[in-house]
């Protein structure tokens, strides 16, 4: 009985003090940016993504990584979800920055996936892991708060209201923006999921770096348009959602093109 109690509550203590920061776009967020890299994967990598996840989508395994955070033994995954940045950097600051970056965050944890899911003697089991975290650490760099400040834990720590409702700008592109839409993930996915070939062929040629610094970018555009303890709403979805919108997009392309190449 006692061990049962300990667990439960273990398991409670690794749900509220799981880090703020490794939540990223909530689950429509994350399944519209699957539903569109599904759209664009060659035969050859969509074979071998089916035989890894078997009838699971990409669309719905991309949030088995937010929901094995109740499980303490997973909590070592964490700090994969994010990469904050302490100062400014323009794209060679950046670059130099990443080559010499050694820290447990999206951007090692990724490389370090796309070396392993290439090995054809991976066991399954590691297998149908890093497949599922590559996908979701992939889609949540495209959500700019997880490419943002470090002292406001990617803008968790950012305080604003969202139509009257206390909030803060993490939570804000997460999910608000994305349910404010009133879309389910596969018509927001069909309502925005419009790219030319060379528009996806310009974008999949984009190294991990770009998109980081893309995003990066983009989050600086949010602080500077978001004043703390704003009250936001119909203008500010207005204001973003064109940007929020393209980097869903840009997600499922890179997506896919990241699986085609792993998987060519």
């Amino acid at each position: 009985m006692k061990t049962n109690l300990l667990k439960k509550l273990l398991i409670g203590a690794a749900i509220i003090y799981a880090p703020l920061q490794s939540m990223a776009w909530g689950d429509k967020g994350h399944r519209i940016v699957g539903q569109i890299a599904s759209s664009y994967l060659t035969p050859k990598a969509r074979a071998a993504v089916k035989a890894i996840l078997g009838n699971e989508s990409i669309a719905m395994t991309s949030t088995w990584a937010d929901f094995i955070k109740s499980d303490p033994s997973y909590s070592y995954l964490s700090s994969w979800h994010y990469i904050d940045f302490d100062k400014p950097f323009n794209y060679p600051e950046l670059q130099s920055f990443l080559k010499q970056d050694t820290s447990v965050d999206a951007y090692t944890k990724m490389q370090f996936m796309i070396g392993e899911l290439k090995k054809k003697s991976l066991p399954q089991e590691k297998k149908l892991l890093y497949l599922r975290m590559l996908i979701h650490v992939v889609e949540d760099v495209h959500q700019p708060m997880h490419t943002a400040h470090t002292d406001d834990k990617g803008g968790n720590d950012y305080k604003v209201q969202w139509f009257n409702e206390p909030s803060n700008l993490h939570s804000v592109w997460d999910s608000k923006l994305i349910e404010f839409q009133n879309l389910s993930y596969t018509e927001y996915a069909s309502a925005i999921n419009f790219t030319t070939v060379a528009q996806r062929t310009e974008w999949q040629k984009e190294p991990i770096s770009k998109w980081l610094f893309d995003s990066k970018e983009i989050a600086e555009k949010i602080y500077a348009g978001t004043q703390r303890d704003e009250k936001i709403g119909y203008k500010y979805n207005f204001q973003f959602v064109g940007i929020l919108n393209q980097q869903l997009l840009k997600g499922g392309v890179h997506l896919a093109g990241l699986l085609n190449q792993i998987f060519a």
